[in-house]
């Protein structure tokens, strides 16, 4: 199996996978939106709330947060060894306190205030709630390690997609080069210049086939390779993409481990 960067930046990665099948592309995209753990708000204690929201739903808002994770100094509750009662392993602590001296306060989520540097809202910009005035709120909020398949708000990317590799070929002799191929084609892939039908970018195909259904002349072909797949990862923001792809293959390469010994000991 072959691994090629198409393109990245600080929240997208784009590779492709080759040599190898369908069955192994899934399984790396559904560990990464189900194992791979980030550190989201699990438990709020509202002390004082007068803002128009109820607690429940404060409480949801604030969960629903991105944290910066750091993987390195924390655990999963249930892998601690305080057994998931808390401590400074598993859980960290944030505390909000706010109240309205003018009308219309929005409260952000850099308002919030936290032990660990390191574990911080990935954005100051978010809003919690806006605060009438004199309106006030006051709350700890307790963060833990957690995965995607315990709940959704766990989920370290907002896209993880693949695709098979397209293939588009074009028949010169056939082509009349009346552009309807380039018009229509969503993506961009197909240009025309010098009288010509060129492939300007083929790994943005969408394998539509619009362009092969409007071509008259049967001059265009667009198939797909079911051996190589193009991964559109986009982080939340908590682990960078590229760490997030390197623990789902620690856990996938975990579970293969697993799987080996006990079907040893089951032939023992």
């Amino acid at each position: 199996m072959n691994v090629r960067i198409i393109s990245r930046d600080k929240n997208n990665l784009k590779f492709m996978l080759e040599d190898t099948g369908v069955a192994f592309a899934n399984a790396l995209r559904r560990i990464i939106l189900a194992e791979v753990p980030t550190m989201t708000i699990d438990e709020v204690i509202i002390i004082e709330n007068t803002s128009p929201l109820l607690d429940e739903i404060l409480a949801h808002r604030l969960g629903l947060i991105p944290l910066k994770t750091d993987l390195e100094n924390y655990t999963l509750p249930e892998e601690c060894s305080c057994q998931g009662a808390g401590c400074t392993q598993c859980q960290l602590t944030f505390t909000l306190e706010r109240e309205a001296e003018e009308e219309g306060v929005i409260v952000y989520s850099g308002e919030l205030k936290y032990q660990d540097p390191l574990v911080v809202p990935v954005s100051d910009k978010i809003p919690i709630v806006r605060l009438a005035r004199g309106q006030r709120i006051v709350l700890e909020a307790y963060a833990s390690l957690g995965r995607g398949k315990d709940h959704a708000k766990y989920q370290p990317v907002s896209t993880c997609a693949y695709k098979y590799k397209p293939i588009v070929q074009l028949e010169g002799d056939k082509c009349e080069a009346c552009g309807d191929c380039v018009e229509i084609c969503p993506k961009g892939v197909l240009d025309l210049k010098n009288k010509s039908i060129m492939i300007k970018d083929v790994l943005n195909c969408s394998l539509c086939k619009a362009c092969e259904e409007q071509c008259e002349f049967d001059a265009i072909h667009v198939d797909s390779d079911d051996s190589s797949f193009i991964f559109n990862i986009e982080s939340s923001g908590a682990p960078p993409p590229e760490e997030i792809v390197e623990r789902a293959i620690e856990i996938f390469s975990k579970k293969v481990k697993e799987l080996k010994s006990l079907l040893a000991s089951k032939k023992s």
